[in-house]
């Protein structure tokens, strides 16, 4: 109990170092790589959306028939976070994390539309995702990381949609 004090005071000072305000946004090098990534084959719109930017990224079909999306997770964002495909038409997610050290991932739960992943991002290694979406409607995406009794990933504003259209 004595060295609780200690450990109260180290996280006071430490935290405010460790963990990003609400709501920050990337900084000028996330955003770079965020335009490299994107794929000449994905039409990409800015929204202003009530938690902060929308940016919603329209699959085309390539020729092989499969519609591909490159997406960044970083500080408690997706980007693209709205990502619109065609239903029964295979696709792609190439995933992957912006620089940083907290760890976050990308989950999908709709088995009846054909969706359910969960991958961890990796700033070094992106990871391909492959699904074909069986079912129109919305389906959320979202980082289920956690730290303590801190809020959620998912809290702090890392969610978005995939919308399976006709």
């Amino acid at each position: 109990m004595m060295y609780f004090k200690y450990l109260v005071v180290a996280l006071a000072v430490l935290l405010p170092f460790s963990v990003p305000a609400f709501g920050e946004e990337p900084g000028p090098e996330v955003k770079q790589e965020v335009k490299s990534a994107m794929t000449p084959t994905a039409e990409a719109t800015e929204h202003v959306h009530a938690m902060g930017k929308e940016k919603r990224v329209v699959a085309i079909v390539d020729a092989d028939g499969v519609q591909r999306v490159a997406v960044i997770g970083g500080e408690y964002y997706f980007d693209p976070n709205y990502i619109v495909v065609k239903v029964n038409k295979p696709v792609e997610l190439t995933v992957k994390k912006a620089s940083g050290y907290v760890p976050h991932d990308m989950v999908v739960k709709a088995p009846e539309a054909g969706i359910d992943f969960k991958v961890d991002l990796d700033a070094k290694k992106p990871e391909i995702v492959k699904f074909t979406p069986t079912k129109v409607g919305k389906y959320q995406i979202y980082c289920d990381k956690k730290l303590l009794f801190f809020k959620s990933h998912k809290d702090r504003g890392m969610e978005g949609v995939i919308e399976v259209v006709e």
